[in-house]
This record gives C-alpha cells, sequence and structure tokens, in this order.
C-alpha cells in the first residue's frame, strides 16, 4: 500500500518530517526584486491520499492524485479550492464500497482546472451497485462527480469507467468547459446498470461541453435548467438520447440558450428529446439541435413532450412549460423497425415559433397521427 511522501519542505526555511504528510515542493516567483511567493505542488497517493488531500488541499496549487483509493462512504472533497488551483488524476483512482448518496468527488472554486494525466481512470466499479434500478430503488448509489459552483474553470481529459448511477452533476456553475470527457459504462449493458446519466446540467451560465465519448444508460445530456449551454462533437452510444430536460417541479425550472451540434447518437433509446413536466411550470426557449446523426434508435429518433410525469408519459400534455424558439437542423439518421421517426405532444399554445429545415429521420414508422396540436414551424 502506498503512502504520501514525508517529507515537506516549506518555503527556504529547510525541511522538517511530517507524518502523513503530502509533499509539498515550493516553486518561488520573484516579484520586483526581492519578494518570494510560494506555489506548492502536492502528490497524495494510496489509502491515506484522500484523507491528506482533503487536509491539505488550501496549501496547494497543484494537487495530484497518484493512483489514490478512496474509502467508502467518503467523498474525495475538493471544494474551496484556492483560485487557480490546478488537481491533476494519475494512475487509477478507486472508491470502496458502501450503499450510500455520495457524491465520490466534488470540486468547487474559481479558475479551477481538473484533467486527467495520460492512461488515468477514475474507477467507481458501478457493478457492485448495479441492480437495474438506478435511483428508482433497490441499493442507494453514490452519484460519481459533483462539478458545482465552478466559475471561469476546466474539466478536461478525465476517463471514468463504471460509475454507479449519474456521473457529472453540473450545479451552480459560470463559464465552466468539459472537455475531452470520456464515460465508459458499457459494461451496465448487460449488467443492470441504470440512470447513468453522463451530464446533468442545472441552474448554471455558460457550460461548454466538448468532444465527450458516452456509453451509459441514460442520458448522454440533460438540461434540467440554465442558460448558454453548449454540447458539441458528442458520440453518445446507448441510453436515452440527448436530452432537455425534464424540465419542471425544481427550484429552477427555465432553460434558454441551448446548442447541441455535431453529434452522433447511436443504439440508443431515444435519439433528441425534450421532456416537459406534467402541470408543472417552466420555460423552455432558445434550444438548437443541429447537425445531429442517428442510427439504431429504438424508439424515439426525435421526442417532445409535454406530459413528462413520474419518468412515464401521461399522453395528457400541460401548457406550464412552453417550447418556443425552437431549431431543428440537419437531423438525419435511422430508427429501427419498431421505432417511431418524430414524436410530438404538444399543448394547445405551449409550442411556437419553431424552424424545422432537413430533418430526415427514416424508419417503418412514422409521426402521423402523434400530433396532439401542430406546433407553428416551417420544416423543408
Amino acid at each position: 500500500m502506498a503512502s504520501s511522501l514525508k517529507l515537506c519542505l516549506i518555503g527556504l526555511l529547510g525541511a522538517a518530517a511530517v507524518n502523513a504528510a503530502p509533499a509539498i515542493v515550493p516553486e518561488a516567483d520573484v516579484l520586483g526584486s526581492s519578494l518570494l511567493v510560494p506555489r506548492d505542488a502536492c502528490t497524495f497517493s494510496g489509502s491515506s491520499g484522500a484523507a491528506n488531500a482533503i487536509k491539505n488541499k488550501k496549501s496547494c496549487s497543484t494537487i495530484t492524485l497518484n493512483n489514490v483509493a478512496v474509502p467508502a462512504g467518503t467523498t474525495l472533497d475538493l471544494t474551496g479550492l484556492n483560485k487557480g488551483t490546478t488537481v491533476i488524476f494519475q494512475g487509477t483512482t478507486t472508491f470502496g464500497y458502501k450503499e450510500w448518496e455520495g457524491p465520490l468527488v466534488s470540486v468547487s472554486g474559481t479558475s479551477i482546472t481538473v484533467k486527467g494525466a495520460s492512461g488515468a481512470t477514475l474507477n467507481g466499479d458501478g457493478a457492485r451497485w448495479w441492480d437495474g434500478k438506478g435511483t428508482n430503488g433497490g441499493k442507494k448509489k453514490p452519484k460519481f462527480f459533483y462539478a458545482h459552483k465552478l466559475t471561469n474553470s476546466i474539466i478536461e481529459n478525465i476517463y471514468i469507467k463504471n460509475s454507479p448511477v449519474q456521473v457529472f452533476s453540473v450545479n451552480g456553475a459560470t463559464e465552466l468547459t468539459l472537455s475531452g470527457i470520456t464515460v465508459d459504462n458499457a459494461d451496465g449493458d448487460s449488467k443492470g446498470g441504470h440512470n447513468t446519466d453522463a451530464f446533468d446540467v442545472g441552474s448554471s451560465n455558460g457550460v461548454y461541453i466538448t468532444n465527450p465519448t458516452v456509453h451509459n444508460q441514460d442520458d448522454c445530456l440533460a438540461v434540467n435548467s440554465g442558460t448558454n449551454v453548449h454540447f458539441t462533437g458528442a458520440k453518445c452510444t446507448g441510453g436515452h438520447g440527448i436530452s432537455i430536460g425534464s424540465v419542471g417541479g425544481r427550484s429552477d425550472n427555465a432553460v434558454n440558450g441551448v446548442t447541441i451540434q455535431n453529434c452522433n447518437i447511436k443504439d440508443s433509446q431515444n435519439g433528441v428529446r425534450i421532456k416537459t413536466v406534467y402541470g408543472a411550470t417552466g420555460s423552455v426557449k432558445g434550444v438548437t439541435y443541429k447537425d445531429i446523426t442517428l442510427s439504431g434508435i429504438t424508439k424515439y429518433g426525435v421526442v417532445i413532450e409535454q406530459d413528462y410525469q413520474n419518468g412515464s408519459p401521461t399522453g395528457t400534455p400541460t401548457n406550464g412549460v412552453p417550447i418556443t424558439g425552437l431549431t431543428m437542423s440537419n437531423i438525419k439518421g435511422t430508427v429501427s423497425s419498431s421505432a417511431t421517426d418524430v414524436y410530438i405532444l404538444c399543448a394547445s399554445g405551449a409550442c411556437s415559433n419553431w424552424s424545422w429545415s432537413g430533418v430526415s429521420v427514416k424508419g417503418l414508422l412514422n409521426a402521423a397521427g402523434v400530433l396532439s396540436w401542430n406546433p407553428i414551424f416551417d420544416s423543408d
């Protein structure tokens, strides 16, 4: 079992042995002619690595987590980091087993960089929790990664393997980029993975998710609230598609200005989806789906419904969450023989100012007969 390096160098004052402390290597910048400002780089490893990182996170401008084994029932709590801190995951990060809500990892702060070194993996070993029920019963399963209250920050090149349930929760974020993220929950297809959403976004302004690769058993993306959200270059396999919603029934129920572009969705239950909650209030404005390729879709190529309740549709739409300013452009691909190309269920007056062009989803079933109310839109 690895242990943390016990030598701690502080400024220019010499050395002292400190039991189970991180390795702190100071780097000094010269400001003017005489002022020295230490910048500490710390490495934490093994079974004591999580506790030491949590304890010393305010002392380090660069935190390297090398083969850290996070104990059961413990959050790797990197919230409240100093401005400008960099966090690097190295090797394999593992997590002990306990039935609890999590999260396994939590990060917050301003101008934070979180990244994975080459070959690094955050392994949730989700099969220990999977029972086919997700968050709907059975074992209590921890969520994976809280990216809450991050401002002007970036999370990049993180590889997550087998999350117990939802992976990234983005909430209260401002100008946050997530780039090159891989969520590999392929094992969950045959071992009972469920509700393994890759990215859940809420109450955030300026979220940029670029070039993610996802194989999971729920939404590749779900935007429940927020403004100025961009999801581009995604490869989504399995799961439930790329979604807005469900919107309604939360403290924040407004979605405004979402762009989903240049994405490939395959072997998924749905392609693109917007769902609002039956009887709830809120709004969905200015959503664009553009340049989306679908293949192997098993239920709906495009689905927009205002009747969502308790995870299931009621068949009766309500108008409390209007969907306005929707653009669908160049949505192409195929659905399976038992799937429906396009399904739209809008309440009267609740869907307006839509623009559709180049929407060509092919399958044996058509959308004929499913429009409960004709939304106002132009299509080619």
